[in-house]
């Protein structure tokens, strides 16, 4: 109990960043250290508790990485001036084209690397294309919205679809084509409501001056462009073919990446060559954003622990019965809570034999874990790194952003529980 007061102060002291005026970085790394110092206290096993924490600083630690990597990258594309290749081909000032437009790239972007990356390289891209905070804050909303629905449908999109399709409860073929256009309709809904509401609105999307500015030639621009963004891209080819993590793949990107750049300023001056450098690069991402997962995962990965999220799983299997409204009920769990555990979860209170391979319980469950999370900004990994990038204020998502993400949940859990 003591565990669970905490966490919920801890959510209430990160929804109320601004009011309270204390770093959401800070609150969710006293979360997740004090519950396990109280898990520690209560629990006179250290050797048991030192292996769980472990076990979850594993899996922490790939996602960190990952992120790390991936900004990494994508500030180095930046820093080259490389993201110009697309920013220069959207000069539409009309908000609703401009909405359609960056909801369908960052969808089909999220499905082809995942909805964080994707997440990551639209907020670079918005902040080339539109000027005005307030406006970039709505469209990185947005793209939240669009990176979850687009990671749902892809077996390599979200980190919930992944652990299904690698634990063996779906296939990769069935699930694109079972939850594509449920998937798609969640983004496509909200994208028509506001074409009504924002029609003949305009955005200014004049580009984004950056103090640092350096002029690149269009070789350098090209080259960083298409090799950071194919770097990006190999990232689940390579975890396919080695089955190793992931983030050894972002790792061994921003390697090839780091060589590339390196090389390619050789001939420069230190003083030239340093705004183009990975180390410099490394200095410019936002760590603060990092210090946040950590806290917040590690608080997740103690309520996991301690069996709370378990226990939950049951406790509503038992109470409820009816499986689509628990599914249902677990992808807007996922809104507040990590889908990750409560999808572990899942897939341990259901076997296989039971429910094998492509069962429609597991492909409802991979849109409604991967969807679920956009209604809050902290639902996912996508909306916690643009929360930090973009230093959106969770209640302002909570005002602006979530109805229209509820609005695209039901529309798409409703397209699949009639189709099938």
């Amino acid at each position: 109990m003591l565990i669970t007061l905490i966490f919920i102060l801890g959510y209430a002291a990160i929804a109320f960043e601004h009011p309270i005026k204390i770093n959401k970085t800070a609150s969710a790394l006293l979360v997740g250290t004090l519950c396990w110092t109280i898990y520690a206290f209560q629990n006179h096993e250290s050797a048991n508790i030192h292996d769980q924490l472990s076990h979850h600083l594993s899996a922490i630690a790939e996602i960190l990485f990952f992120l790390f990597g991936a900004m990494t990258i994508v500030e180095l594309i930046d820093a080259h001036q490389g993201f110009k290749i697309i920013t220069d081909q959207i000069s539409s000032k009309n908000t609703v084209i401009l909405l359609w437009t960056i909801g369908l790239i960052a969808f089909f972007l999220s499905a082809v690397l995942d909805n964080l990356t994707a997440s990551i390289v639209m907020v670079s891209l918005l902040r080339k294309i539109i000027s005005d905070s307030n406006q970039r804050k709505f469209f990185a909303g947005i793209v939240i919205i669009a990176a979850n629905s687009g990671g749902a449908w892809s077996p390599i999109g979200d980190v919930t679809t992944t652990m299904l399709w690698i634990g063996g409860q779906i296939s990769a073929i069935n699930i694109m084509t079972r939850l594509f256009i449920p998937s798609l309709v969640s983004l496509v809904v909200p994208l028509i409501y506001l074409s009504f509401k924002m029609k003949g609105q305009t955005v200014n999307n004049q580009p984004v001056e950056d103090e640092n500015f350096l002029e690149t030639t269009a070789k350098e621009r090209n080259i960083m462009f298409f090799v950071g963004l194919g770097t990006l891209l190999f990232v689940p080819i390579f975890k396919t073919l080695t089955h190793l993590p992931p983030y050894m793949g972002m790792m061994f990107g921003l390697g090839l990446v780091w060589v590339v750049g390196e090389i390619l300023h050789s001939k420069k001056d230190e003083d030239e060559r340093k705004p183009f450098t990975a180390s410099y690069a490394l200095s410019r991402i936002d760590s603060s954003s990092i210090l946040f997962f950590l806290g917040i995962l590690l608080a997740i990965g103690c309520l996991e622990s301690t069996g709370l999220l378990q226990d939950l799983a049951k406790t509503m299997n038992e109470s409820i019965g009816n499986q689509d409204i628990i599914i249902l009920l677990i992808g807007l769990a996922s809104s507040i809570v990590d889908n990750v555990p409560l999808v572990a979860a899942a897939m341990g209170m259901y076997d296989l034999t039971s429910f094998p391979a492509d069962h429609k319980i597991w492909e409802f469950l991979a849109y409604c874990a991967g969807t679920g999370g956009s209604i809050l900004i902290i639902g996912s990994a996508a909306g916690v790194a643009v929360m930090g990038m973009e230093k959106i204020d969770f209640l302002w998502y909570l005002k602006r952003i979530s109805l229209l993400a509820l609005l695209g949940y039901f529309a798409g859990a409703g397209m699949y529980l009639l189709a099938f």
